[in-house]
């Protein structure tokens, strides 16, 4: 009971230091301008996000920026200007940007870590002190490709100013050369008052959306407060696909291809459906797991065929056959999934391999394969080496279908079902541990329910530097896209061969088009196919890089980064440097990973956090920071806390032996000093910004 008590007298600390950090905050600080300029032209979106903002008071203090952007998208520009002068952020290779970062905080100047990954959007996070009554720009662009999913492309806009703002804008044009076919805007922004702050018109080949809410509008929506609009504005449309060889584009000897044909029939497919039941799974997650399995199964197609695998320590299964998906065979496996239940430990590789032996046993002439795996944890039972899995998966399939593979949790090693899934030409993606996660099943399922072609190639003449070309499987309402660059400038027309199969039936598409009738058109987006080009690339060798090794993952790494800096790209690979105003105070943005939950005693990562507190900073820096990690990982002995003298200690005993000291002196704009310590000898590890106490610990 002592215990509890520590922990929830601690919890509620941190609370009341955090909302009163978060009211100082806002003190004096006036948003008197936000605007979001969103151009999309041809599925490229490019999104500028300007926040201007006075400090009203008669006093210097920190002004806070602080947005959310899309994971799949790529910062390519940060800047700040502050009485007429302007810093920018710099691209910089990784390695070197931690370099700087490690060099500052030797130093004693501020350094931090502002960007944080979150479920479909990241926090990017940054301050500066603003003299009195001064003003200060901020501006961060974006830029990302929008994948089709479902018929549909979306455009996600989040505006967080945390306070009504009296020049508050978002502006979205797209523009589309086959034809928009339908839009729709959706999301928290849009509803109750603010419907009518919202215009959307749509002509031929483009599209305008237009969101102007009034300071007044601006507290009243489902994502509204009395601080002021806290949510997405999604902007939903599709193309009008007139040629079924596909859409081409061609700028500055780039072109992209996309490719959506809606003249072929569904093919049949052969779906195993993998479902842990480990002990793991217990509670919530098994619930939603049964849930979306029905769902699931009621949306199967007659001439579908399916199997049911479950597994924990040994694997069962509904049937040692696939079997067609008639009424009376759905009610059955049905039936089998309301009796699933968790218990035992996890034995992935003999139930994959299971289901690759069904399949392969029981093939259907003119169908698609797909092998569905869900699980929450890491493997225990059986063979339990990762590599070794992944190497008698790969060995098993042997390239003739994909596997999909769903990691239910944080606890799950998402890079292990990455790479299974990348070597079998599937994806893999994380199911959030929410109310919704047997939406997020059911989602996942459909956008590869209804296969339309396998064994896609898309060939071209007289070009080089191409994005991934070959296919497994092409789904409806889905899209594939492939850039390169035209090497014969002496081309007057631009030739494409399009080659599939479909109920084994061999399906050809050719076009031929002059080169001139494939410019865009339009000179200030004569770019924009050389930058999706890029984009694309470094995407695909990201991806790459998780299968490859040797000199050849070097090689993909040495192209991803000289690309990722060419085009200043904040990737995995690199990093955004931004030098402040004060002392040369320096922040760094990098691109957050979202594979793996932080590990207890992590220090690397939490030295980057809590280097973020300035030495003459407010409280909110500390407990944002350190109330973050806090909760994201697990504590094995309970957070000690005591005064002493006229400061606060907490002590944090993580794994590995490794502890974080950290105190608060002075008031509540005191001074922090952070210390990480070796409780195998109590020795000093490392000694953020702050005046060495460490014999206080």
């Amino acid at each position: 009971m002592d215990e509890v008590a520590r922990r929830l007298t601690f919890f509620g600390l941190l609370f009341t230091f955090v909302n009163l950090a978060a009211s100082n905050k806002k003190q004096g600080i006036d948003i008197y301008s936000f605007h979001i300029n969103s151009t999309v032209t041809s599925r490229y979106a490019t999104t500028i996000i300007t926040s201007r903002v006075t400090n009203v008071l008669n006093q210097s203090q920190e002004v806070y920026f602080e947005v959310k952007i899309p994971k799949d998208a790529f910062i390519s520009q940060f800047r700040m200007t502050i009485e007429g002068k302007t810093f920018d952020g710099v691209v910089k290779e990784k390695e070197e940007a931690q370099q700087q970062y490690s060099q500052a905080v030797s130093r004693g100047q501020s350094a931090g870590l502002v960007s944080a990954v979150g479920r479909t959007l990241e926090d990017f996070k940054t301050s500066v002190t603003v003299a009195a009554f001064s003003k200060v720009t901020f501006e961060l662009t974006y830029e990302e490709l929008l994948k089709r999913r479902l018929g549909k492309y979306e455009l996600l806009i989040n505006a967080q100013p945390m306070q009504p703002v009296a020049d508050f804008k978002i502006d979205i044009h797209i523009h589309e050369n086959p034809g928009i076919s339908f839009l729709e805007v959706k999301g928290g922004l849009s509803t109750k008052d603010l419907t009518n702050a919202v215009t959307a018109i749509r002509a031929d080949k483009d599209a305008w959306v237009k969101f102007y809410p009034t300071r007044d509008q601006q507290t009243k929506c489902d994502d509204c407060s009395k601080n002021g609009l806290n949510g997405n504005l999604i902007i939903m449309y599709d193309v009008e696909r007139q040629k079924q060889s596909g859409d081409m584009t061609v700028s500055n000897d780039y072109f992209v291809h996309y490719f959506a044909p809606t003249d072929i029939q569904r093919i049949p497919k052969n779906v195993v459906f993998i479902i842990d039941e480990s002990g793991s799974m217990s509670g919530k997650k098994i619930e939603q797991t049964r849930l979306a399995m029905l769902r699931i199964l009621s949306d199967l197609a007659e001439n579908d065929h399916f199997g049911l695998i479950t597994f924990s320590g040994h694997v069962q299964t509904w049937k040692p056959e696939l079997l067609k998906a008639t009424e009376g065979n759905v009610e059955e496996a049905k039936t089998f999934v309301q009796r699933i239940r968790s218990g035992g430990s996890t034995d992935i590789n003999s139930a994959v391999l299971k289901a690759v032996d069904m399949i392969n046993k029981y093939p259907q002439e003119g169908s698609a394969s797909i092998l569905i795996l869900l699980t929450d944890g890491d493997p225990t039972k059986g063979e339990t080496n990762p590599e070794k899995i992944q190497e008698n998966v790969k060995k098993a399939i042997g390239k003739k279908f994909p596997l999909y593979s769903l990691g239910f949790g944080f606890d799950v090693s998402f890079e292990f079902l990455k790479k299974l899934s990348l070597e079998n030409n599937g994806v893999a993606r994380r199911i959030y541990e929410d109310s919704d996660a047997d939406r997020q099943l059911q989602g996942f399922y459909e956008e590869v329910a209804i296969p339309l072609l396998t064994d896609v190639h898309l060939n071209y003449q007289g070009v080089a530097n191409l994005t991934q070309s070959t296919f497994n499987q092409y789904y409806n309402g889905s899209e594939i896209v492939v850039a390169g660059q035209i090497t014969d400038n002496s081309l007057e027309s631009f030739t494409t061969e399009v080659i599939a199969l479909s109920k084994s039936t061999k399906v050809v598409y050719h076009s031929s088009v002059p080169t001139v009738d494939l410019s865009s058109g339009r000179p200030e987006h004569e770019n924009y196919i050389k930058r999706l080009w890029a984009f694309l690339t470094v995407k695909q060798l990201l991806e790459k890089m998780v299968l490859l090794k040797g000199l050849e993952k070097d090689n993909a790494k040495k192209d991803a980064l000289h690309l990722s800096l060419k085009y200043k790209f904040v990737t995995p690979l690199t990093s955004m440097v931004v030098t402040k105003p004060q002392d040369e105070e320096m922040q760094v943005a990098h691109k957050p990973k979202e594979e793996e939950k932080p590990e207890r005693g992590s220090y690397g990562d939490l030295l980057l956090a809590s280097s973020g507190i300035r030495q003459h900073g407010t409280a909110h820096h500390f407990f944002f920071f350190f109330f973050y990690y806090f909760i994201s990982c697990d504590i094995e002995i309970p957070v000690y806390f005591k005064p002493i003298y006229n400061s606060l200690k907490v002590l944090v005993h993580l794994k590995m032996k490794i502890s974080l000291c950290f105190t608060h002196s002075q008031s509540i704009l005191g001074v922090y000093d952070f210390l990480l310590l070796d409780e195998s000898n109590w020795s000093y590890i490392k000694n953020c910004p702050g005046p060495r106490t460490s014999e206080i610990c």
